[in-house]
This record gives C-alpha cells, sequence and structure tokens, in this order.
C-alpha cells in the first residue's frame, strides 16, 4: 500500500464494506439491546469515520469538525461503553451515513491533492487498519445477535477440500529465533519499510528449546469428545481462573466458593444437542456440527481445560511465531508463512465463507514447518500475556495497545473474518481470557 492508487483501492474498499454492513440491517436492528461484547453498528461507523477525522482531515486541513459536538460520542476514551446505547446519543441512521461518506470524500481529496509523504502513507495504512478492526467486530456482532452474515460473505458452499496432511505434530528445533518486526526510526517513518503496529515492536532475537505443535488447529470433533466425556463438570481440568469463570456464568450458588459449583456452561456458547445430534449456529441459522471445522468461540479457560484433559498444553505466542515463519535470528522481515507478499486464496479470510473450512484444508497456505491455516480462519489463543516487547514506544494512537497489556492473552493469527489487508504472521490481538463471542479457537503443543 505504497502508492496514491494502492491507498484510494484500500480506503474505498474499506468503507464500502462498513456501509454494506449497516445498509444490510433493518432500523430495529441497528439498535439490538445492550450487549457487554458489541457495539451498537452505527457507532461503530461513526468512530472509524471520527478517527479519519481526528487523526488525519483535523491536522492536514486545520478544519473544524464535521459534526460539531460529537467529538465526546465518537471518541471511544471519552464516551463510556455503556452510554454508546442510550436512545439519542447516538445520530440516527441518516446523519451517521452522511458523516461516514463525508469523511470517506475529505479523504479521497486529501489522497488527490496532497503530496503523499512517507508520515502521510503511515497514518492512511494505520487508519485503515483501525477500520478494518470494526469492520471485523461488527461482523462477530452480528453472530452475536443472531443476524445474517455479511452480505459480502458470498462462498457459503465454496469450501475447499481437505488436503492430505500427516497428523500429529510438527517438530520445531532447538535455536535462536526472530521475533516481532524489526523496524527502525519514528513511527511515521516506517510506511517506507514494512508497516506494523507498536504491539509488535521493536523485533528481537529469542532463543527457544525444542518443542513439538500441532500441525493444525483442534476440530469441532477433537473438542466434542470432550464435551461428551464430561470435561465440562470436573474440576480437575479447570484451572482457577477457569472455575471462576464457569461459577460467573452459573445460577446463583449459595456458597460461590465451592470450585464444583453448579454451571450453566456446558458446552461452547453457540453449540446445542438437537434430537439427531449436536448443532452449532452460524449467524441466523443451526446447522448440523461439522466435526472437521475448527472449533471457534471458546475461551481462553475452555481451550485451557480441554488441553488438560487432552494432555497437551497452549503454545506462548512465541512459539506460535516460531512454528508460523521458522526465522532464525539475523533473519530479514518477513509477513507469512509462504513469503512477504499476500496470497488470498491461500487463506481464509475477509469473511468471504460463512461456513468453516476443515481444519486439513488450504495446504497451500502451510508454514515453512508443515503448520496448516495459521493465518485465517480463526485467531488462536496462545499462553501468553498481552505484555509490551522490550524497548516498546507507543504509536500516533496511545491507546491501541497500552490499555490492553496485562490483562488480556495474546492471540495470533487472524480469523475466517479478518481482513488480509492487515494481519502478518507478527500481529498480536489482545482479548480478554473470558471472550468466547469473538472469533477464537487454538491449536496446542506436547507436554
Amino acid at each position: 500500500m505504497h502508492t496514491p492508487h494502492d491507498i484510494q483501492q484500500a480506503l474505498e474498499f474499506a468503507f464500502a464494506r462498513q456501509f454494506a454492513l449497516l445498509d444490510s440491517l433493518s432500523t430495529q436492528q441497528l439498535a439490538p439491546p445492550y450487549h457487554p461484547g458489541i457495539n451498537p453498528p452505527l457507532w461503530e461507523g461513526g468512530h472509524t469515520a471520527y478517527f479519519y477525522e481526528f487523526f488525519l482531515l483535523r491536522p492536514w486541513l486545520g478544519q473544524p469538525p464535521l459534526m460539531p459536538g460529537l467529538d465526546p460520542v465518537w471518541d471511544s476514551f471519552d464516551i463510556d461503553h455503556e452510554d454508546r446505547w442510550t436512545p439519542g446519543v447516538v445520530p440516527e441512521r441518516t446523519a451517521t451515513l452522511a458523516y461516514m461518506r463525508a469523511v470517506r470524500e475529505h479523504m479521497l481529496e486529501c489522497l488527490a491533492t496532497r503530496p503523499l509523504t512517507a508520515g502521510d502513507r503511515y497514518r492512511y495504512r494505520y487508519a485503515i487498519a483501525h477500520q478494518h478492526m470494526h469492520i471485523e467486530s461488527m461482523i462477530w456482532a452480528r453472530q452475536t445477535l443472531g443476524y445474517p452474515p455479511p452480505p459480502f460473505a458470498t462462498l457459503e458452499h465454496d469450501l475447499p477440500a481437505a488436503a492430505p496432511m500427516p497428523g500429529g505434530d510438527v517438530e520445531v528445533p532447538a535455536g535462536r529465533y526472530r521475533i516481532g518486526m524489526h523496524i527502525s526510526g519514528p513511527a511515521a517513518d516506517q510506511a517506507d519499510e514494512d508497516f506494523a503496529f507498536d504491539c509488535e515492536k521493536p523485533g528481537f532475537d529469542l532463543d527457544l528449546p525444542a518443542f513439538r505443535i500441532g500441525r493444525a488447529l483442534v476440530s469441532n470433533g477433537e473438542f466434542l469428545r470432550f464435551v461428551e466425556a464430561g470435561g465440562y463438570d470436573d474440576p480437575k481440568w479447570w484451572s482457577w481462573g477457569g472455575r471462576k469463570w464457569r461459577r460467573a456464568l452459573a445460577p446463583r450458588d449459595p456458597d460461590p466458593t465451592r470450585p464444583d459449583a453448579p454451571a450453566s456452561v456446558t458446552c461452547p456458547i453457540y453449540w446445542r444437542r438437537a434430537d439427531d445430534g449436536w448443532q452449532e449456529r452460524r449467524f441466523d441459522r443451526w446447522l448440523p456440527l461439522d466435526p472437521e471445522a475448527p472449533v471457534l468461540h471458546v475461551s481462553y479457560w475452555e481451550a485451557e481445560a480441554w488441553c488438560n484433559w487432552a494432555g497437551r498444553r497452549l503454545p506462548t505466542e512465541f512459539e506460535w511465531e516460531v512454528a508460523a515463519l521458522a526465522r532464525s535470528a539475523g533473519a530479514g522481515r518477513q509477513r507469512y508463512p509462504w513469503g512477504d507478499r499476500m496470497h488470498a486464496q491461500r487463506v481464509d479470510m475477509d469473511a468471504a465463507r460463512p461456513r468453516r473450512v476443515p481444519v486439513s484444508a488450504m495446504a497451500a497456505g502451510d508454514s515453512p514447518l508443515g503448520c496448516r491455516q495459521m493465518l485465517g480462519t480463526a485467531w488462536e489463543w496462545t499462553a501468553s500475556q498481552f505484555l509490551p516487547y522490550a524497548g516498546f514506544t507507543h504509536d500516533m494512537y496511545p491507546y491501541m495497545s497500552t490499555l490492553q497489556f496485562g490483562y488480556h492473552k495474546t492471540t495470533r493469527g487472524g480469523s475466517w473474518a479478518t481482513s488480509s489487508e492487515i494481519i502478518r504472521a507478527t500481529y498480536r490481538q489482545a482479548y480478554l481470557p473470558q471472550r468466547r463471542d469473538v472469533f477464537v479457537g487454538f491449536r496446542t503443543c506436547a507436554r
């Protein structure tokens, strides 16, 4: 994304996707009841437009706000999450869409008339990536609310066939490996190198002992065996944090300190047992559970409990990155398991398929060591807390990473709903361990 034409295409594509998500919802669907894991759809659209306006248009043009008095509404750190749902706070559909269109036109005009500096290119790329993050959150909101799939999820029946692959684990040899993005200089000058967020920098070299990691994501069928073996009801598989999470979702118990207190969680959130077998809800439809698809919508605690039951463990985020890239110390930058250029046909991304591909599909995207679907399909829980790398310096948006440090777990790889415009194997995403509404699954390591 280096030329004005590249940026124009990326900008128009991101706005088109967000408009499609909003235009495909009724007035009633645009005002759902409060839910802690999502945002009102119109607020998401206005917030991403405001991000462009605040960080790019105002510094460049010196103009007053396009919607005077509404900065505290669109700024996610001025308005509490609950207040975004208050009737009358967020402008209605016509006004919000008009604001988004105005911001888009100003952005395109700046792109056509302003000289494109390295700093400008960095800001464009940052704002477009931020918009794609919110596009993904708008997609998982549709799953949460039981709305239809996004209108651009058109490949419902075009599932890649399973491809031959050895079972089990790959062996990762002990060695000194390169982690993160090795980018030098101020953030605003980095667009001429390879764009990355602050949490991916500065890169460093790390000694790792040998380990074994799963070639594939854990499938629905594998997770179902844990469910049917009574794994949710056996406290020995659950850590203290996992038991606390289950108690928080349980019917009220007179003694909440009991580790075996009754719990309402007995399977992944969108599963149910029907007369003819297990089903899974995908957006607005209940479908037969596909045993070959990767398990999704499981919390960190559920993934951890499955590992304990199976005699496995979650990888650290550094083990995950080495399995994805296998970059030795001193190696140059590399974005993807297969090289430095995105090939969208190698990954299940961009919200093209509302139904999930088998865990053995997408062989063309295999990592150098033979791990499959390390990009796309499902975000992957790791055992690592989301913490800054040594020498961390925040980027132009200081809250992108800093507010998540310490309390969140690191996930890697992106999901089927993540944009291939922004993903790379060094990309780090932070989710609270109790989250199971997002598109997260996991792969495991041998103990």
